[in-house]
């Protein structure tokens, strides 16, 4: 990989690293730290953060001007990324929108819905969530029940979503149905934008070990769009899906690295402060987990240097998901090692220390995204070249 940068490239991280800590004080710097997906604080105020983005110039970065979009290199992408992360700035609460929908959109949408989404879509006025997995139809996406059906000019949905994130503060929701019943598992599913705001469809929300509502369940009784408001072709959802989850796990988790360089950081002090250092099981274990952070890092270059030369990420973005999940996990165990009996004890109103918070909140992180054993089966069958596994 080359660690040179353009002139274009070392000015314009130079102009983000001074905005960011400027605009981060003040109003918002009660919303420094808050970069979990799960981080549901606060919402108004983060809200008002992505216009505030929006408003410096730092949203659809690469996108075409004439949606809005700031002309940028893939490489002022990263920087971006890794820039923000440096900054304990908050989880994008329009990540739907800017991260997955946006560049889906820009790829396969009609120009009329690249005119009315994208706009909105970066200056948040509005927030979209995801339609993918269902009760029975996870991991398993293809298995999905919900049904849309033709109705002159329009389509009615029914059906059901699970672990909606956000769903309750969506304005829009991009989702998977069944347009074909007939055809093959991958075949005959279409994707639709629909709108949250109608009778058809209802929210229920979903609370975490953290204590938090992010997920949801979304109802779809009868729910309705307009044939203007399909993705793609009819019956050809499944390929532009698989495209979206790729953005998910490309530049979109760059952050994650140096998130959990400041958690690791943060636990070897907790160790040093407890005594756990004293221990040769504890330091082997915080020496173990940091050369295991330290192969995600370099993975991590790798990946970008893909990205650079190609343009676009594909089957590699797996790996990173197979790594960090289990090794948040691990660092979190360790975490309640540390703490020992404190580590029950919570304060008034179930309020979580930020390690308790880590902890519980990681337990779902080998499942979102996809599961750990269908990215181990993405690696196996389109990196490694190895069979598929047998279908029953």
């Amino acid at each position: 990989m080359d660690f040179d940068f353009t002139a274009d490239d070392i000015e314009f991280r130079r102009e983000l690293a001074a905005w960011l800590p400027e605009h981060l004080g003040g109003r918002f710097a009660a919303l420094v730290g808050k970069g979990g997906s799960q981080n549901d604080e606060l919402y108004a105020e983060r809200i008002a953060w992505e216009r505030e983005l929006h408003a410096g110039g730092w949203t659809g970065l690469g996108w075409p001007a004439e949606y809005g979009g700031r002309p940028a290199t893939i490489t002022q992408r990263i920087l971006f990324e890794l820039e923000y992360a440096q900054a304990r700035a908050p989880y994008r609460v329009g990540f739907q929108g800017t991260n997955l929908l946006g560049p889906t959109l820009i790829a396969h949408g009609t120009e009329a819905q690249k005119q009315r989404f994208l706009p909105p879509i970066l200056s948040s006025d509005e927030v979209w969530c995801q339609g993918f997995s269902e009760p029975e139809a996870g991991s398993d996406l293809a298995s999905l029940r919900t049904r849309a059906e033709a109705d002159g000019d329009e389509w009615v949905i029914n059906g059901q979503k699970v672990w909606t994130s956000h769903a309750h503060q969506a304005d829009w929701i991009y989702l998977l149905a069944r347009t074909d019943p007939a055809a093959s598992r991958h075949r005959g599913i279409t994707m639709f934008l629909v709108p949250m705001q109608q009778p058809g469809v209802e929210v229920r929300t979903i609370r975490n070990l953290a204590g938090g509502d992010e997920f949801n369940e979304v109802f779809l009784t009868d729910a309705r769009t307009t044939s203007e408001l399909v993705v793609g072709e009819v019956n050809g959802g499944w390929r532009i899906a698989m495209e979206t989850l790729e953005y998910e796990r490309g530049t979109a988790m760059l952050g994650y690295q140096t998130q959990f360089e400041r958690e690791w950081e943060s636990v070897a002090e907790l160790a040093r402060r407890t005594g756990g250092l004293e221990h040769e099981t504890i330091r082997h274990r915080l020496v173990d987990s940091r050369v295991r952070l330290q192969i995600m890092h370099f993975n991590n270059l790798r990946t970008l240097t893909s990205l650079m030369q190609r343009g676009k990420l594909g089957s590699e973005t797996s790996l990173a998901k197979i790594a960090w999940p289990e090794w948040h996990q691990q660092l979190g165990q360790l975490e309640m090692d540390l703490l020992g009996d404190a580590g029950q004890v919570t304060g008034a109103d179930y309020e979580l220390n930020p390690f308790q918070r880590s902890f519980l909140l990681s337990r779902a992180e080998s499942i979102y995204g996809g599961s750990h054993q269908i990215h181990l089966n993405i690696a196996a069958e389109r990196l490694l070249g190895l069979p598929r596994d047998p279908r029953p």
